[in-house]
C-alpha cells in the first residue's frame, strides 16, 4: 500500500502531507476518510437553499411527515459532495482536475442526524496519454451512515500530477 510521507522541513520539523501524486497510488489501495461528518437539518436548509431545490421533502416537516419515510431528507447531493469532500486529503487535494463520474448510486436515504463516513479504493492508474507530467486516477468510493449502512456508492476520476523531478546539486557545484 503507497503512503505518503510528511515532508521534513528541517530537523524534527515536518509539514503534513496533503493529497497524493501519480506516483503515490497504486490499485487495490483503500483509504479510509477521517473524520466522519454529522448532517444537520441545517446543513440541509442552506444547500437546497443554495442550490435552489425546491423539493418539501427536504425543508418542510410537516410535508415529509406524509411520506413514506416521516421526515425530512438530506438533499441527495449534499449526501454525495459530503463524500467526495471527505475523500479529497486522500485522493484528489493535488489533482489538476476532476475528469469525470459515473454510476452514482444512492442506495439509502440519509435523514438529518446522520453521521457519513467514507472509504475510497483505487481501482485504476495510467499514465496520461496528452500530458507528459501526468496520470489519471480513478477510484470506487463508498459511503456509509453510521449503522454502516451504504448510502452512497459511486467511481470518479481524476487526473492527477506526476512528482517533480527536482535536479540534484552536484558535490562539485
Amino acid at each position: 500500500m503507497s503512503q505518503r510521507m510528511d515532508e521534513e522541513i528541517g530537523p524534527n520539523h515536518y509539514r503534513a502531507a496533503s493529497g497524493r501524486y501519480l506516483e503515490e497510488f497504486s490499485v487495490g489501495d483503500i483509504y479510509e476518510h477521517h473524520p466522519g461528518r454529522t448532517v444537520s437539518q441545517q446543513d440541509n436548509a442552506w444547500f437546497t437553499l443554495l442550490t435552489m431545490n425546491t423539493h418539501p421533502l427536504h425543508f418542510d416537516e410537516e410535508y415529509a411527515k406524509g411520506t413514506e419515510f416521516g421526515r425530512p431528507l438530506i438533499a441527495s447531493p449534499l449526501t454525495v459532495a459530503i463524500i467526495v469532500g471527505m475523500s479529497v486529503s486522500d485522493v484528489s487535494e493535488k489533482a489538476i482536475a476532476n475528469l469525470g463520474w459515473k454510476e452514482i448510486k444512492l442506495t439509502n436515504p440519509v435523514f438529518p442526524g446522520d453521521t457519513l463516513y467514507a472509504k475510497s479504493e483505487v481501482i485504476e492508474v495510467r499514465e496520461s496519454k496528452s500530458r507528459p507530467d501526468a496520470g489519471i486516477v480513478s477510484i470506487s468510493t463508498i459511503g456509509t451512515n453510521q449503522d454502516g449502512v451504504i448510502v452512497c456508492e459511486f467511481e470518479r476520476s481524476m487526473l492527477i500530477p506526476k512528482k517533480m523531478q527536482v535536479p540534484t546539486k552536484s558535490k562539485d557545484s
